[in-house]
């Protein structure tokens, strides 16, 4: 028999664990967030109770407070995943030159996918714009976060000439807004399966006043609307 030692077994090191963990608390996360999601549409908004959605999602009462504050706080992550979609859906336009009538015609329908083609969403998205919880706030400044990607949106449609210049394009970009949070709304209150021909047919006339004119002058600087209103 050999005396010599058996090489020792490779000891892992300590950056896996903090790698599992973090996966494992991001997959905690999105089950909450999606089991409040999926109960927001079955129960309403009001009706869902925290212990509800943590059962759905098979944790703790108690972990639902080390991802969330409080409910409300699922649908200002919601927003926030919106938000990163519209980024995205901005920077692919940007990179790819897509025109601009279809790239807005499109949007709509980008953004509205599953879980936003819900109108029990849309309804307690609502309701926490006009809460007056601290959640309203971070709703507010989200909403502007919102417009000044819309508002980067129009300005390229605008340096190509493919938008009108002779308005801001922050005003425009808030026209447009209100045009689909508007469609969102009505649509919302009927829970139908049009929601994508609403906002098609608010697009189209939409862009009769979008479209660029034959003898555009430099836009005015003179707002408006806030991007609060």
């Amino acid at each position: 028999m050999s005396n010599s030692k058996r090489s020792p077994t490779p000891i892992r090191t300590s950056a896996a664990n903090p790698d599992r963990r973090q996966r494992r608390s991001a997959d905690i996360r999105e089950r909450l967030f999606r089991a409040a999601l999926e109960l927001f549409a079955q129960k309403g908004f009001a009706e869902t109770t925290v212990e509800d959605i943590t059962e759905a999602a098979d944790v703790g009462k108690g972990t639902f407070f080390n991802y969330f504050p409080s409910k409300d706080h699922i649908l200002l992550a919601f927003g926030e995943m919106q938000l990163r979609k519209l980024e995205a859906a901005i920077e692919t336009a940007r990179r790819t030159g897509e025109p601009m009538p279809e790239f807005l015609r499109s949007l709509g329908v980008r953004m509205t996918q599953e879980p936003t083609r819900n109108p029990a969403i849309i309804r307690a998205l609502l309701q926490a714009y006009l809460s007056t919880t601290p959640v309203r706030a971070a709703m507010m400044d989200l909403q502007r976060r919102v417009h000044a990607l819309h508002t980067e949106m129009i300005q390229l449609g605008q340096d190509r000439g493919e938008i009108r210049n002779d308005l801001p394009a922050a005003e425009i970009a808030q026209v447009f807004r209100q045009t689909i949070f508007g469609t969102l709304l009505m649509w919302s209150l009927y829970g139908d399966s049009t929601l994508h021909s609403r906002i098609e047919a608010a697009f189209n006339l939409l862009w009769t006043g979008l479209a660029p004119r034959g003898n555009s002058t430099p836009p005015l600087q003179v707002p408006l609307f806030t991007c609060g209103d």
